[in-house]
């Protein structure tokens, strides 16, 4: 096949629309459902994360995308009973596919709601299983095992969008694309992240275990793939914390480090037993957890909103309480697509327990950045390659 017409492009109003290829065949089969413009935006784009990621780490690996930019990215590192309470996840048995998948998803569950999933393996039972639990738009993966299929194909009343990918497929190495008749052209992005981009370390500690080198670079990788300006914020094999297109970078820093506190505030006890009402879905669930965790939780239970999720009313989370729980947000690593221009970054990012940092460099204050980082005792590696996405 050379070329899918597709329902419209971007928006209802733009058509006709479609895909090509222009040599060769399209490297992509439609297994069930009818994929749109975005939905193989992010496809696409998922793919080529997550298959770096496994070339990287040599793990099962998963990405989980919104409008063009990654909400969540996991490798299948093992998972604590804490953290597969806090992603809804403890009732389930789990292959290293949905490992990765299930950190994919529980780093920023609302952003994910609605996600096109990336998977660098074959989809199993055990995925497909969690995959139909959630609210999902559609999935890619180089295959699908049988009962995979069956179970993902009964989702969204029949007509859930099913991708399969060639794992060998090789793109030309110039890409083009049309901007109001214009014709862009560049050379692909097919820049290697490896450990080589990790030795310029200008910050007195110099120490990085290979957890860590590993972290960095899963941060870089994501950061490829995400609209810029961007900054991810990586633990233990997963992102926890995505900013993505800001025009500010300090922003994306805010934004990401917002979400990393959050994902950490989750696996607080007195998160994990909320005391639920038994008829609440899931996306309502998260929805009151992050009511919870705000600062306006005080005025919701005056309002008596939380007769609608809870059996009762649950004891505040306060401003306290969360301070002295972040402090136990350690080791994190944070990857940025440009440079810092400014010690403000690192100085939002020490409050979010960053003490490793990945960034191009090449600021007229780059002292200003090492300066900070060093005053946090923090390691900091100049990458030297800018990762912008557009």
């Amino acid at each position: 096949m050379k070329e899918l017409n597709l329902k419209y492009g971007c928006n209802p109003n733009q058509k006709p629309s479609r895909i090509f290829i222009s040599e060769g065949e399209l490297p992509i089969k439609i297994l069930n459902g009818n994929p749109g413009y975005i939905n193989l935006l992010d496809a696409l784009n998922g793919w080529q994360l997550v298959k770096e990621l496994k070339e990287l780490t040599n793990l099962e690996s998963a990405a989980s995308f919104k409008h063009v930019s990654p909400a969540g990215v996991g490798i299948a590192t093992p998972m604590n009973n804490d953290l597969k309470r806090a992603y809804f996840v403890d009732d389930l048995q789990l292959s290293p596919m949905a490992v990765a998948y299930s950190r994919a998803r529980g780093a920023d569950r609302m952003s994910s709601y609605g996600d096109f999933i990336a998977l660098s393996d074959i989809c199993d039972s055990d995925t497909a299983n969690l995959i139909s639990r959630e609210v999902s738009d559609g999935i890619i993966a180089p295959g699908y095992d049988t009962e995979a299929l069956n179970i993902l194909k009964n989702k969204r009343k029949g007509k859930y969008n099913i991708i399969e990918m060639n794992p060998d497929f090789i793109p030309n190495v110039i890409e083009r694309k049309d901007v109001f008749g214009i014709t862009f052209e560049q050379k692909r992005n097919n820049i290697k992240i490896t450990e080589q981009c990790l030795e310029n370390i200008p910050t007195k500690n110099k120490s990085f275990s290979d957890k860590i080198k590993r972290d960095l670079l899963i941060s870089l990788i994501t950061l490829k793939y995400t609209q810029s300006n961007s900054v991810c914020y990586v633990k233990d094999g997963q992102a926890i914390g995505i900013g993505a297109g800001q025009q500010s970078r300090i922003h994306c820093t805010r934004l990401a480090g917002n979400k990393a506190k959050i994902w950490f505030l989750r696996q607080n006890p007195r998160v994990l037993n909320l005391p639920f009402k038994n008829n609440i879905r899931r996306a309502e669930r998260d929805n009151a957890i992050d009511v919870y965790l705000s600062d306006d939780y005080l005025d919701v239970l005056k309002d008596g909103i939380w007769e609608e999720f809870f059996v009762k009313k649950p004891e505040p989370l306060t401003k306290k309480d969360r301070e002295k729980w972040l402090i136990g947000l350690t080791d994190v690593s944070l990857g940025s697509d440009g440079f810092f221009p400014f010690g403000d970054n690192i100085e939002y990012a020490h409050k979010c327990g960053v003490k490793y940092v990945a960034q191009p460099g090449g600021s007229i204050r780059d002292d200003n950045v090492i300066n900070t980082c060093n005053k946090y005792n923090m390691s900091m590696v100049f990458t030297g390659i800018r990762l912008f996405h557009h």
